[in-house]
């Protein structure tokens, strides 16, 4: 009787674990029936077996699609089955993903941030008028914030016009205009005034609850 004991380091590798060793076998023995006939029978009992074990994916689109090609996959592809499907390769399976390509949104001024690129190509599609001048204006406002995020000298607003004029490929051009943008410091102070005053709310609630507290 010990010498029949199997190991499971002894036994064959399963390709899918989630089914388990006796799913695996069930393939291997309609993988060696003779007639298409009954290895077509035996495929859609395996398949029945299959969508009771995962019954929480009966709602996921192509479900059934799905247990016909683990089947193929658990089967290395050796499977001769009438499958509904169309089926998968062994190549599609172990052809390896291209790699990803990295934007590259403008790395020489990243302190602006991708939302900048955003609001300019959305300015370009603006009519001249008003509005797109008022839009242009307060884009040039954010670039200059965010650039005192960044370095927390002042900048000249001449920077912001030249920096506006090249991230816009020249359909903004602001490099003339008499125009002022907000002053450094007062950019700079609505910063600290709104984090001053989550500090100041923050003790204040803190106190609160202090003074709900029962003592003994």
């Amino acid at each position: 009787m010990i010498d029949d004991l199997e190991y499971n380091t002894e036994r064959e590798h399963l390709i899918i674990p989630e089914y388990g060793r006796h799913m695996q076998k069930m393939i291997n023995h309609a993988k060696t029936r003779e007639t298409k006939e009954e290895r077509n029978k035996l495929a859609k009992a395996i398949i029945s077996v299959m969508g009771n074990m995962q019954p929480h994916l009966r709602d996921v689109p192509d479900f059934q699609h799905k247990l016909w090609d683990q089947l193929f996959i658990m089967a290395n592809f050796e499977l001769d089955v009438d499958s509904p499907y169309e089926k998968p390769t062994k190549e599609l399976l172990e052809e390896r993903p291209e790699p990803l390509k990295y934007p590259q949104n403008f790395p020489k001024y990243r302190f602006y941030g991708n939302n900048i690129k955003t609001m300019i190509d959305v300015a370009n599609t603006w009519e001249a008028g008003e509005l797109k001048e008022a839009l242009t204006y307060t884009i040039a406002n954010h670039m200059k914030k965010c650039f005192l995020n960044w370095n927390k000298d002042t900048v000249e607003d001449a920077v912001i016009y030249n920096h506006l004029f090249e991230l816009s490929n020249g359909d903004i051009d602001l490099r003339n205009s008499e125009e002022e943008l907000s002053d450094s410091t007062s950019l700079m102070r609505t910063k600290t005034k709104y984090s001053s005053n989550n500090k100041k709310g923050g003790h204040q609630k803190k106190n609160q609850s202090n003074r709900q507290r029962k003592r003994y």
